[in-house]
């Protein structure tokens, strides 16, 4: 597994600020897929979905609060 980095210019952070920042995404062929979001504010979205169909998507805000975090069966985030 080799990730990707990509930049992005503005998009909504979970703070509500909208920013630019980075897309981090991986995988593999077997079903594993990271995709995360780093904003420059320091807030970030992560978001896993594992081989067996299930996914956990977190959102923390810069200073550290979690205003998501959700497990879920099947993609169900």
């Amino acid at each position: 597994m080799v990730g990707t980095k990509t930049p992005f210019s503005a998009e909504r952070a979970p703070c509500g600020k909208v920013v630019a920042g980075e897309y981090y995404r991986d995988g593999d062929e077997h079903g594993l897929r990271i995709r995360d979001s780093f904003f420059e504010c320091g807030c970030r979205v992560i978001r896993h979905e594992f081989h067996d169909g299930s996914c956990h998507e977190r959102a923390v805000r810069h200073d550290g609060r979690v205003v998501k975090d959700q497990y879920g069966p099947d993609h169900g985030c």
